[in-house]
């Protein structure tokens, strides 16, 4: 499993908005600016993120975007499934495939333990976890 520049910059975007939340719409140029990375790479995954309700759209000159939520009601998990579709580490232990190999296959454990702790880990830590640990750092 290797994440992409989407789901990375999705997360980088998410703790973005909930470490400058002063109960105003953040600018996507000021996203783009603070992380280096391009507004227009941005807009697309903000669509992503305002389809699934994860954000909200303030339009006008004072616009911009909100969380929808708390930022300990998001797990990196649900960031990272929005814009990476499964975490799977192999096709073969995805829900929606079906192996043949899969009652025989030894290796397949390996798989699901790998799986589970890549879930375990990201189903796990919020947003909310991402801004302490950056508080920490920034001491």
């Amino acid at each position: 499993m290797k994440i992409s520049t989407k789901g990375r910059y999705a997360v980088r975007l998410m703790l973005d908005l909930a470490s400058h939340d002063n109960g105003k719409p953040v600018r996507l140029k000021e996203v783009a600016a603070r992380q280096g990375i391009s507004d227009k790479y941005l807009e697309q995954i903000i669509s992503i993120l305002n389809k699934a309700g994860c954000v909200k759209s303030v339009r006008g000159p004072m616009g911009g975007y909100l969380l929808s939520r708390e930022p300990e009601e998001y797990t990196v998990g649900e960031i990272l499934r929005l814009t990476e579709g499964s975490l799977a580490p192999v096709e073969c232990i995805r829900t929606e495939h079906e192996c043949a190999r899969q009652e025989t296959c030894a290796s397949r454990m390996l798989w699901m333990k790998l799986n589970d702790a890549i879930n375990g880990v990201v189903d796990h830590v919020t947003l909310a976890d991402l801004a302490e640990w950056e508080n920490k750092e920034n001491r």
